[in-house]
């Protein structure tokens, strides 16, 4: 049976374990449950950038008790996603383009090189991941052109799958672990993107499928400069257009 910690408050809020695993993400404690309630509704920008995260307004919107809606947020201000502001609580982070720009330059890095040690030490298993993963990715681009807003959450889910499929059979854990919470960071900015307006798609949706033949093709100098390209152009169109006419991201990358 599936248990969950937290204190009184927590348990008046009337949180029960089926509730958890059907709404929180697979959640097996309350902190968890809040934790990715939170951070889904800020990738997501139903929580803005710069907006304060009241307790008693988070209690009310999700149920949760005082304690566990705070070890959450301090597990977010980890992450990077919250602004911890002494006396005045908790604050989704800003954004800027300067912030935009560096969250670009260092998941290139990253991924770039997680990509190519996958390639070196990828196995069959690894190549059919790719496949599937590049399969579904597909189909959601095409119910993405169909309805940007309302296929955007899909997307998103299906994109992060494939990226991380091809990294998949990196060996080195670390990173792994900072490719994504870059990838986390610079997904925030592109939903922001996508809530304000329509984008383009159709010149990433071949980069997806040149990236994969190179890959599977096990030729580590194109996949990678492909990939590379692929990050960079990504941030530059899915700019915020409250940061758009501020400068260029990964300009410089």
């Amino acid at each position: 049976m599936a248990t969950y910690a937290g204190n009184d408050s927590d348990a008046d809020s009337g949180i029960g374990e089926n509730f958890l695993r059907d709404v929180g993400g697979g959640a097996k404690t309350v902190v968890e449950f809040a934790y990715n309630r939170i951070r889904s509704d800020i990738l997501c920008g139903n929580l803005q950038p710069e907006s304060r995260l009241r307790m008693d307004r988070l209690r009310q919107s999700y149920g949760i008790g005082i304690n566990s809606l705070r070890e959450a947020l301090t597990r977010l201000t980890a992450d990077g996603l919250v602004l911890a502001t002494g006396q005045r609580g908790f604050t989704v982070k800003p954004i800027s383009l300067g912030d935009l720009k560096d969250i670009t330059e260092m998941r290139e890095f990253l991924e770039s090189r997680a990509l190519a040690q996958a390639i070196e030490h990828g196995d069959l298993d690894w190549e059919g991941r790719i496949a599937a993963a590049y399969h579904k990715l597909s189909r959601a681009e095409q119910k993405l052109s169909e309805n940007s807003r309302e296929h955007a959450m899909l997307w998103e889910e299906r994109n992060r799958e494939f990226h991380a499929a091809l990294i998949s059979a990196c060996p080195s854990p670390w990173l792994l672990h900072f490719q994504s919470v870059m990838y986390s960071q610079s997904q925030r900015y592109r939903m922001l993107s996508l809530v304000e307006r329509s984008i383009p798609r159709d010149e990433t949706f071949q980069e997806h499928r040149l990236i994969m033949e190179a890959t599977l093709d096990r030729d580590i100098s194109r996949a990678t400069e492909l990939l590379r390209h692929h990050i960079v152009k990504g941030a530059q169109v899915t700019t915020p257009r409250r940061l758009v006419g501020l400068g260029t991201p990964g300009s410089a990358a």
